[in-house]
């Protein structure tokens, strides 16, 4: 005989070993409860009922032996899936409730109103099966949830329909394909007291980047209302990235993305069946976002608390109480994605032709695939899916499973990246592009299209077959070597593709990619948006900084968050940021940007780099970019960040610009700060000494360096065969400055691109003794075994010297 204690438990008396006895959800909300409740992390209160009220429910009402048949039958091709699941579904649904276990759940809930006192608290009903939730395997969404639950009648039907859910056409199919046995899977129900976030907000949270599984962010998602709507990728929540390695020091703020998501509708209570229904947002809801920088924090603390208790990455979903403002953790499980990767080798992708761009929405995964369109806008007509086909559709709910795993990609129109058709398509290996917001308009069933999501974190739908190239990087076994081998990046949204090659930091970060690509907007008509003569510009100006009452901040916020992203990635080791290089014909081309550029004959040698930083042409958009770095390294406290002036002409202009840096907080040498400069015209190396007086290190920049050297302008398609690194006299000034460099103490390393194409010419800069080469993160491999070969060659050749000069 069972006792009401083995049939209900109280979430504080509930450890995660009790997984067979309340299920993997039930036992980590109790972990969390009995543990962690101590680190200020808050549970809502309920309670468990046991796999013994389970299994008495089904002997009780006769259920074992006529489910066992039914299975059998579906296993042996004389029912269907759908018949069987419909048929014990049943069994389940027209059960009665023993006295016992009636008693226990219903005294159980009285006495949660009375502690909330209350006479019947709202309730969230939520299933929990014995199996679910383990390392390997996730029964997310399997089960059924009922929120909104109020009075013991209500909260015994919601219980019932529990049980009935275990067996949902998708989770037969579910424990099908993992090995579950049936018949051993019990389910526990968890009652617990509802967090009023229909008047707040709610949401998803990972310990890990979900797409490339870089350990050292939280993912946040967040939408207005019940958090269904965010699981079931019904709406397209704001995403939040923190970095986790600056969260203990409570004076920074390492929030290192904030996208604004667009909320279209809430998930709130509503009277009668079902018990909640959507309702569109307000405008004000739609433009704020959903949770304060300090939530933000807090909420990547208790994500940072969670993992390092369970020892793995974690899964878990939060609410804020509209009411009194508290946030709660409602359900917590291990990432069953990422974490199961092996961190020794990945594969990379990379297009190299493409057709016409049609969609683009959030990348889920890093593949690429070319594939058939099959479009099905509604579930009804799921059985038209062609097997191999990219399916298309405005969202995905759990019954769309056995069609996700027979297709070869998947695009909605819906959802983040915590959505259902995410967190599927992760587990199944499959590329997805979700939330392009119009596939189903733009795409059509027949259709060839290539789904690419190698290219960042967005995801891009192009027309036709692209042409693209797969590679498998393996970084098992790289050799060491004393020369820094290091990465060039632009990108933040590819950054942390990369986290797992063994780079010795970032040795160029272009900012201009991040205006061009993120801000798009001229610097200085951010600075004069009042005075903008361009209407047009103005205009998009305008919606693009919507938000943002000082137009000026929407540069610096968005360039700071973009450069964290790229020094989270190198954390802890060093990251050479180079100030803005683009040329007056490329400023121009900004939005607004026409209005402060000077028309040049040759831009390439004309009113670039340092000249521009000192400049009244140019001096506020400066200072705003040091406003961006002063922040990433002051208040987000990335100190591994270097600041680089490029195209520096003289001593003199250097003095200037540091000046000015100075005036706009970026003091060489406080709080650690070091300044480099591009090494890229011959009066750098003439006068080397002279500048490494002025700054802590130089980078040489070849392509220019070539250029100005050999007198070739690089984008010559006449004199290309001119233009070559390996010239005699190109390599003299690289030979001279690395020697002048190491004369001063400075250091000296390399960013161009000679190293990745040519092997030949790492050797040479191995045998002058360069500090550090950075390279494309594809050649990154290639060039640190050519860089370890030169090495022990060079080595070997230094010992048998001083072994003939000692004998």
């Amino acid at each position: 005989m069972t006792t009401p204690d083995e049939l209900v438990l109280w979430f504080e008396n509930v450890k995660r070993g009790d997984v067979g006895r309340v299920g993997g959800k039930n036992a980590s909300l109790g972990e969390m409860v009995a543990a962690l409740s101590s680190s200020g992390i808050a549970v809502p209160p309920g309670f468990a009922t046991t796999a013994d009220a389970y299994w008495l429910y089904v002997e009780h009402n006769d259920i074992r032996q006529r489910m066992e048949t039914l299975l059998a039958h579906w296993q042996e091709g004389r029912a269907s899936l759908q018949e069987t699941g419909s048929a014990i579904r049943d069994l389940f649904l027209k059960g009665t409730w023993p006295d016992r276990i009636a008693d226990a759940i219903t005294g159980a809930y009285r006495e949660l109103s009375a502690r909330a006192g209350k006479h019947e608290i709202d309730v969230a009903v939520r299933s929990s099966a014995t199996a679910e939730d383990l390392a390997d395997a996730s029964f997310a969404g399997q089960q059924e949830t009922f929120l909104n639950i109020s009075g013991e009648t209500e909260l015994l039907n919601a219980c019932r329909r529990c049980y009935a859910s275990l067996f949902t056409d998708r989770a037969i199919s579910y424990r099908q394909t993992k090995g579950f046995d049936h018949m051993q899977v019990a389910l526990s129900i968890g009652v617990q007291q509802m967090v009023r976030s229909d008047l707040g907000g709610s949401g998803v949270m990972f310990s890990i980047d979900t797409e490339t599984g870089f350990d050292k962010v939280v993912l946040i998602n967040a939408a207005w209302g019940l958090g269904e709507n965010v699981v079931q990728g019904i709406v397209d929540p704001d995403e939040y990235q923190v970095f986790k390695p600056l969260l203990a020091d409570n004076g920074f703020s390492p929030i290192i993305e904030k996208r604004l998501g667009e909320k279209v509708v809430k998930m709130v209570y509503a009277k009668g069946t079902p018990p909640t229904r959507n309702v569109p947002t307000s405008k004000v809801e739609r433009r704020a976002y959903v949770l304060s920088d300090s939530e933000i924090l807090d909420l990547a603390r208790w994500a940072v608390a969670i993992e390092k208790h369970y020892g793995c990455p974690m899964d878990m979903e939060w609410a804020r109480d509209g009411e009194t403002g508290r946030i709660f953790i409602v359900q917590a499980r291990p990432e069953t994605v990422q974490s199961q990767r092996t961190a020794s080798s990945f594969q990379s992708y990379r297009i190299v032709r493409k057709g016409p761009l049609i969609a683009a929405g959030l990348a889920v995964g890093d593949a690429i695939v070319s594939g058939t369109v099959c479009l099905i806008e509604d579930a009804r007509d799921i059985d038209k899916f062609v097997d191999g086909s990219i399916l298309v559709t405005s969202t995905t709910d759990p019954d769309w499973v056995p069609v996700m795993k027979r297709a070869r990609a998947i695009i909605t129109e819906h959802g983040g990246r915590t959505s259902h058709a995410a967190i599927v398509s992760r587990e199944l290996g499959l590329p997805a592009v979700v939330g392009t917001g119009n596939a189903t308009e733009v795409l059509h069933t027949g259709q060839e299209v290539t789904v690419s999501c190698a290219e960042g974190d967005e995801g891009f739908v192009y027309a036709g077959e692209a042409e693209y190239e797969v590679e498998t990087l393996d970084v098992t076994h790289l050799p060491a070597t004393q020369t820094q081998i290091m990465l060039n990046l632009a990108n933040p949204g590819a950054a942390f593709r990369w986290w797992r090659l063994p780079a010795d930091g970032v040795g160029l970060a272009r900012m201009e990619f991040i205006i061009a690509n993120t801000i798009r907007a001229h610097p200085m008509a951010l600075v004069g948006y009042d005075r903008l003569e361009n209407q047009g510009a103005k205009l998009q100006i305008g919606y693009l900084t919507e938000g943002y009452e000082d137009k000026t901040e929407y540069f610096v916020d968005r360039l700071s968050r973009g450069l964290a992203r790229l020094a989270a990635a190198a954390h802890p080791r060093p990251i050479i940021v180079r100030m803005s290089d683009f040329k007056t014909n490329e400023y121009a081309g900004l939005l607004g940007g026409a209005e402060f550029e000077p028309a040049e004959e040759n831009p390439m040698i004309g009113f670039r780099g340092a000249s521009r930083y000192y400049s009244e042409r140019y001096r506020k958009g400066f200072a705003l970019e040091c406003r961006a770095i002063h922040r990433l390294r002051e208040e987000m406290g990335f100190s591994n960040v270097v600041v680089m002036i490029p195209f520096c002409r003289s001593v003199e202009e250097a003095d200037r610009v540091l000046t000015v840096m100075a005036e706009n907080g970026l003091e060489r040498g406080r709080n650690g700060l070091e300044v480099y400069v591009m090494c890229e015209i011959p009066s750098n190396v003439i006068l080397a000494d002279a500048f490494a007086e002025r700054f802590d290190g130089f980078s040489i920049g070849s392509n220019d360096l070539t250029q100005l050297t050999l007198g070739v302008d690089r984008d010559s398609a006449e004199l290309a065969g001119l233009f070559d690194e390996q010239d005699p006299a190109v390599k003299w000034m690289i030979h001279n400055v690395i020697d002048a460099a190491h004369a001063a103490g400075a250091k000296i390393g390399l960013c161009g691109q000679a190293p990745s194409d040519h092997p030949q010419f790492a050797r040479f800069l191995v045998e002058c003794g360069i500090d550090s080469i950075s390279v494309s993160p594809d050649s990154f491999i290639a060039v640190k075994r050519e860089v370890a070969t030169a090495e022990g060659e060079r080595d070997t050749v230094l010992h048998l010297h001083r072994g003939w000069e000692s004998g």
